[in-house]
């Protein structure tokens, strides 16, 4: 049986009890290169925990189409991750809470242009998913030698529809 899930725009506000929304709002925090860049200053928290590293990494990823089933969600407990889309094809973020080390609780969101996510460091999280066209996108997370990936398999899939 599948259960229904609905996605919302993504807004940092939604967005904050799992990680940042990078993108430029306001005006920028300090003026550089000669008065002609605006540099929007420290917009995500990076961690990498014990042992571990910042990396720097390129994703190719077909593309989803909505309704889509999300019957699986993972989790980095050793370091955050970022996805910075280059392509600027919208993506498919979905969170969801954790209990006792099982995922609850999922939400979906839609990525605008210009819009970024930085995921908490143990955030239950889908897979990357570019809506409508394949994506590609840097990637920011740990690079270390101990294991940084556990996944959950929902026995009742969730279907992900526009909100």
């Amino acid at each position: 049986m599948s259960r229904e899930l609905i996605a919302a725009p993504l807004t940092a506000a939604a967005f904050a009890p799992f990680g940042d929304v990078i993108e430029v709002t306001g005006a920028p925090d300090k003026i550089i290169n000669q008065g002609m860049c605006g540099r929007h200053h420290d917009r995500a928290t990076l961690d990498f925990g014990p042992g571990g590293r910042a990396g720097i990494s390129l994703f190719d990823a077909k593309a989803r189409q909505l309704p889509y089933t999300l019957d699986m969600v993972e989790r980095h407990p050793e370091g955050s991750q970022a996805f910075v889309p280059v392509s600027g094809v919208p993506m498919l973020v979905v969170v969801a809470e954790d209990a006792d080390g099982v995922p609850v609780n999922p939400q979906a969101f839609i990525s605008q242009p210009g819009q970024s996510i930085n995921l908490h460091r143990g955030t239950w999280h889908g897979v990357l998913a570019p809506l409508g066209a394949p994506g590609q996108y840097i990637v920011v997370d740990r690079i270390g030698d101990t294991p940084n990936l556990e996944e959950h398999w929902f026995e009742d899939p969730f279907t992900v529809v526009s909100g």
